[in-house]
């Protein structure tokens, strides 16, 4: 009688073991198979970010970080200053009675007209948007960058756009 306690027994560990290495045989494949979906959906962003990535590069053509050529009119060393002195000093330019004198239209219905955004494209060459109330444009200026003296801007060309 001990003989078949010990065999009833013997028999109920292995059809347990047979049942636990089943169930962990489909776990493994589960998470087999999430870990492959998984690497699909890495590849898929990974390609997103390659297509992003070119579409900045080419977004960011005309900048002065991709412009070795008006890079070298700047000192290497101080480019980074010397853009942040040129902001600035555009910026410094709104704090005049009649607004920014770089957007030629002086106050539009009462509110005077404030640079607020800056990309210099080169070393000749900056964008800004400006606002007047509801009132938005951008201008185009020429400037020309002397690291002993003030900044001289010139306004090419404005745009204003229609309220929305």
């Amino acid at each position: 009688m001990r003989h078949k306690a010990f065999f009833y027994l013997f028999l109920f560990s292995l059809l347990i073991v047979v049942l636990l290495y089943a169930n962990n045989k489909n776990m493994y494949k589960a998470e087999a198979r999430k870990i492959e979906i998984a690497h699909k959906r890495i590849d898929i962003v990974r390609d997103s970010l390659k297509a992003a990535k070119a579409d900045l590069i080419e977004a960011k053509y005309f900048s002065l970080e991709n412009n070795a050529d008006a890079q070298e009119y700047f000192n290497y060393k101080t480019l980074d200053k010397d853009i942040v002195r040129i902001k600035e000093e555009v910026l410094a330019l709104n704090h005049q009675e009649d607004g920014n004198p770089l957007v030629p239209y002086g106050k539009i219905n009462g509110e005077k007209c404030i640079v607020n955004k800056i990309e210099v494209l080169n070393h000749r060459w900056l964008i800004a948007e400006f606002y007047a109330g509801d009132l938005r444009g951008e201008v185009l200026v020429k400037y020309f960058f002397n690291p002993e003296k003030p900044t001289t801007f010139d306004s090419i060309e404005t745009v204003l756009y229609n309220k929305k």
